[in-house]
């Protein structure tokens, strides 16, 4: 069940954006059931504003039907699969348009990132958090609107994983490392590396998970 804290302002309209973000942050996880009125009241807006959140959430492929209520959806591994290609593709195009697009003081945040969020190796939920933001600057410096966009929905649909690859032993550690690299060929302005860097990333993640996936089915059975 959904943990009874919710993010955002008292008196802040922005249903949509504070629903996403408890559902980003692991509030509302998959399988939880998001009610109208509860949600109305937690959040603090009416439920004209809730009820018009939840069919755009609805449309996104973020929430799903359970008879005539809303759940927050999950991933199959078929769709998990699908999600991750998509996923290389486009932040590998967005690694080699930062190593191209980027201005000085990007690629300085983006050293500045790796460098602190070292400290966080043991620490999965906090690198869980911190590695979300580097990835979106990275889109940022891409400086592609449209990539960006594209990225952001990917993104959302990661919310639907229940648990994070950082959370494996170790992979916080490689995973910083990787960034290293990534960061490393932007700063040389090495398109080609960039994007091999960040693909070979998701890639290294996505094995990361499936093996989750495995272990927990085997747990399960």
């Amino acid at each position: 069940m959904a943990r009874n804290t919710a993010p955002g302002r008292p008196g802040n309209t922005d249903a949509y954006s504070m629903i996403l973000e408890a559902i980003d942050t692991g509030i509302y996880r998959p399988g939880d059931r998001l009610v109208e009125s509860e949600l109305a009241d937690r959040l603090g807006v009416s439920r004209t504003p809730i009820r018009e959140a939840l069919q755009r959430l609805e449309t996104q492929s973020l929430l799903v039907r359970d008879g005539r209520s809303l759940i927050v959806a999950s991933l199959d591994h078929n769709q998990m699969a699908e999600l991750y290609v998509v996923r290389g593709e486009l932040e590998g195009l967005a690694a080699r348009l930062a190593a191209r697009n980027a201005t000085a003081e990007e690629v300085q945040l983006l050293r500045e990132m790796v460098e602190a969020d070292n400290a966080l190796i043991d620490h999965p939920a906090a690198l869980a958090r911190a590695n979300r933001r580097f990835h979106q600057q990275i889109h940022l410096a891409s400086h592609n609107r449209f990539l960006v966009q594209q990225l952001d929905l990917v993104h959302r649909s990661m919310a639907l994983m229940a648990t994070t690859s950082l959370a494996v032993s170790g992979r916080g550690q490689i995973a910083q490392r990787e960034h290293d690299r990534i960061v490393a060929a932007i700063e040389n302005r090495d398109g080609d590396a960039a994007d091999a860097a960040l693909r070979e990333h998701i890639s290294v993640a996505f094995t990361t998970r499936l093996k989750q996936e495995a272990e927990r089915r085997e747990a399960e059975g």
